[in-house]
């Protein structure tokens, strides 16, 4: 499985940029995704997450309402769309996946980092 996230850039503060998380050899009917960011000199924090089984899907408070995580009609590819983007959305954004897991499994927990599969990063600069 090999899982790759593009469609980072450069955008004002206030843009929007939506991003792509493609999985390559994911045949798995039940699993989660979830999109993660690392902004310079901090933490990897968790962004969103949803799975197969239409739970409930998450965010973190500092994207709610301005992110939207979905899944592609075609194929194995997730989108995070980000609108009126900010300067502290600048990050590296990462997808992840888990066969056979809920989001509600792991979010908030340091269990984040268990995930089975990771993409490289695509990176967001947001300017002012």
């Amino acid at each position: 499985v090999q899982l790759q996230a593009s469609g980072g850039g450069l955008v004002q503060a206030g843009g929007s940029l939506r991003l792509s998380c493609v999985a390559s050899g994911f045949t798995f009917d039940n699993y989660c995704v979830a999109w993660f960011r690392q902004a310079p000199g901090e933490e990897r924090e968790e962004v969103s997450c949803m799975s197969s089984h239409s739970d409930k899907i998450y965010y973190a408070d500092s994207v709610k309402g301005r992110f939207a995580i979905s899944k592609g009609d075609a194929g194995n590819i997730w989108y995070l769309q980000m609108n009126n983007l900010k300067p502290e959305d600048t990050a590296t954004y990462f997808c992840a996946a888990n066969p056979d897991a809920r989001c509600r499994e792991w979010w908030g927990s340091a269990a984040a980092r268990l995930l089975a599969f990771w993409g490289p990063g695509t990176l967001v600069t947001v300017s002012s």
